[in-house]
C-alpha cells in the first residue's frame, strides 16, 4: 500500500525514559489528522536539525499515533554517536521536529496462526506495536535482544505473548550467536509467521538458519537489517527484496 508522502511539522509534547537506554517522544501537530500507519513495521523519515548544514534523516517506526488525537509516538535508542539519540537526549517540551511519510505499509497477510518476532533495541518500536495490535488469543512469541534486564519493556495486548529476553552488552549487538541460539530452542508450528529485525549481519543469519535448517519456507518470513555495523544511516529493509 502506498501512501502520499507529507512533511509535517510537529511539536514535541512529552518526553519519557521508558528504560534507561529507550526515550520515548510523543509529537502533536494538526497536520498529524491525515497521518496514517498502515502496518507495525513502517517507517517514517525523521529530519534532524544539526548545528551547521542539513538536517540528518534517519527512519523511525511509528510507536502509537492517533488521527484525533494529532499525536505521533517515536521511541528512541539512546546510544553515543548518533544524531537521533543526541536530539532525543537533549529534546523538551515545544521543541520542533519535521517528519515525512510513511511512504508505504506492507501488510502481512494469510491464514496466520501464530507469530514469532526477533530482534534487537532498534527493532522494539515495530515488535511491541505488532504485539498490541494483534487480535485476542492470537499465539505471539517475542525474542528481543537487550543489554540487561532493566531494558524490558511490558506490552499491553489481548495476544498470547510469551516475552523472551536475551541479554549482551551494547558492544556485541553485531553478534548474531545470542539470538540465533534463542532461536533455535523455538517450537514452530505451522503457520506461524516469523518476523526477524537487527543488525543486517545478524538478521541475515538468522534469516539463513531458519530457511535452510529449519525449512521454514520464504513465503512465511520477513527479514529486515535495520542496522549495518560501521555504517550511519544504512538498512536493509527486507532481504527478499534487495536480492
Amino acid at each position: 500500500m502506498r501512501h502520499e508522502i507529507k512533511r509535517r511539522d510537529l511539536t514535541v509534547s512529552a518526553i519519557t525514559r521508558i528504560t534507561p537506554q529507550m526515550i520515548r517522544v510523543t509529537l502533536t501537530g494538526e497536520s498529524l489528522a491525515d497521518f496514517f500507519s498502515g502496518a507495525p513495521d513502517d517507517h517514517i523519515k525523521v529530519f534532524l536539525p544539526q548545528a551547521e548544514g542539513e538536517p540528518a534523516r534517519r527512519d523511525y517506526t511509528p510507536r502509537h499515533y492517533s488521527q484525533s488525537g494529532r499525536s505521533l509516538v517515536l521511541d528512541f535508542v539512546d546510544h553515543d554517536g548518533g544524531p537521533a539519540s543526541d536530539w532525543a537526549r537533549a529534546a523538551k517540551v515545544g521543541d520542533s521536529l519535521t517528519v515525512a511519510g510513511p511512504r508505504g505499509s506492507a501488510a502481512i497477510g494469510g491464514d496466520i496462526r501464530g507469530w514469532v518476532l526477533v530482534g534487537d533495541e532498534t527493532a522494539l518500536p515495530a515488535i511491541g506495536r505488532r504485539i498490541e495490535e494483534l487480535t485476542p488469543g492470537m499465539p505471539v512469541t517475542s525474542i528481543v535482544a537487550v543489554t540487561d534486564t532493566a531494558e524490558e519493556q511490558p506490552f499491553e495486548t489481548a495476544a498470547t505473548l510469551d516475552a523472551r529476553w536475551v541479554y549482551r552488552p551494547h558492544e556485541a549487538a553485531a553478534d548474531a550467536t545470542p539470538l540465533l541460539e534463542a532461536v533455535k530452542r523455538l517450537d514452530l508450528p505451522p503457520q506461524t509467521f516469523v518476523w526477524v529485525a537487527a543488525e543486517a549481519g545478524v538478521a541475515r543469519a538468522i534469516r539463513t538458519y531458519l530457511l535452510e535448517e529449519r525449512g521454514l519456507p520464504k513465503a512465511w518470513l520477513k527479514a529486515s537489517g535495520y542496522w549495518l555495523k560501521g555504517e550511519a544511516d544504512a538498512a536493509i529493509k527486507n532481504f527478499e527484496e534487495a536480492g
